[in-house]
């Protein structure tokens, strides 16, 4: 209670970044740190390794979310963003390292399920628990449609395009297309950086009418959490090649398909954001809720795609890009959908059970393609 007061945080948002570094260190000290060890020992370090590595999420995200309201907006929303794509990299990129051949197709799968479980699932969450509490809500369109147009360029050239190519077969682009590919949208991310937090900052700015914060962090609380939020990431980086060992073998118990891999790991990194968006929305600040829901997929292709192609030249590991035609069609509906919705500026339940339905089809064909 004492250390909960005098730093003025739960006592979980310190103790599981630091139960995450303790954890890897014993890991390594019993010699399976590369891999999960047989027998009895290799389940108890899974089972205790799921709550640890999901306890420093969770605390990466409180320290960036306190963080965030010091900034104000919209820069809270960036340094959240910014957390959760930093694990999500380090997550696929362990997954791609693992093994001889690694899970070439592991990027793809996860931006796609990121793309259309933030498009789609949380999007619709968000619309219908604000819709069934306020019938209606409203939202900058300025805002809703920069994020709409530059996640449509970028989807197009990182999932779409690669399966019309010809310098190499199949969905992947060759290693000069790979990098023009990343340059270009670490550039138009870039840009659309600027006109969120430079030139067109007003564009994502709650309206007026919704809720306010009136929490005040002193400058010394932020710095702790500052130094927490590192420690946090640092703790899930390390952890999160077992736990994506974990998930290849549950996946492969059950028998799905690979793609379930990559939505495991879109929900893992999705959750504590979520979880804001749909509080956000349940306070009346839809914008709040479009800005982490909209930003965190257009962060997905626009910061994890170029670290992973990254990743994929430097290391010579093959990357399989371009979806499959079901897939492409159900993600120029999201897209469709969404273009439509955010024209109006303003929303309600049925927007919210129209997304849910795409998000149920989505997750359906994930499951049994």
């Amino acid at each position: 209670m004492n250390a909960e007061r005098s730093l003025g945080m739960p006592k979980t948002a310190w103790i599981y970044p630091l139960l995450g570094l303790l954890f890897y260190g014993a890991a390594s000290a019993l010699g399976f740190a590369d891999r999960l060890a047989p027998g009895i020992t290799g389940i108890v370090f899974a089972v205790l390794l799921i709550p640890v590595i999901f306890g420093a999420i969770f605390a990466a995200v409180y320290h960036a979310e306190v963080i965030a309201h010091w900034s104000g907006e919209p820069y809270g929303t960036l340094v959240l963003t910014a957390a959760v794509t930093i694990i999500e990299v380090a997550l696929i990129a362990s997954i791609m390292l693992s093994g001889k051949d690694g899970s070439p197709a592991l990027a793809r799968d996860t931006v796609y399920a990121v793309v259309m479980t933030v498009c789609t699932g949380l999007t619709g969450l968000c619309i219908l628990a604000g819709g069934l509490r306020y019938r209606e809500q409203s939202f900058r369109v300025p805002g809703a449609s920069a994020y709409l147009t530059v996640l449509l360029v970028l989807a197009t050239l990182t999932l779409i395009l690669p399966n019309y190519t010809t310098e190499t077969p199949g969905p992947s682009y060759s290693k000069s297309q790979l990098a023009f590919a990343a340059v270009v949208t670490v550039v138009l991310y870039g840009a659309f950086l600027y006109i969120q937090t430079v030139r067109h900052r007003d564009y994502f700015i709650f309206i007026a009418g919704e809720g306010e914060d009136d929490t005040h962090h002193s400058l010394r609380r932020v710095g702790i959490s500052v130094a927490l939020l590192l420690v946090s990431l640092l703790a899930v980086i390390l952890l999160s090649k077992k736990f994506s060992v974990i998930v290849e073998l549950g996946r492969e118990a059950i028998g799905a398909p690979p793609p379930v891999t990559g939505l495991v790991v879109a929900i893992l990194i999705l959750l504590p954001e979520g979880i804001a968006a749909v509080q956000a929305a349940r306070k009346d600040e839809l914008q709040k809720s479009l800005n982490l829901a909209l930003g965190s997929a257009l962060a997905t292709i626009g910061m994890t795609f170029p670290a992973v192609a990254l990743v994929a030249l430097h290391l010579d590991k093959p990357l399989v890009l371009g979806l499959d035609a079901s897939d492409s069609v159900l993600l120029a509906l999201t897209l469709l959908v969404s273009t439509l919705t955010f024209a109006t500026g303003r929303t309600n339940i049925l927007n919210g059970f129209v997304y849910l339905v795409i998000f149920a089809t989505f997750l359906f064909l994930t499951f049994q393609p």
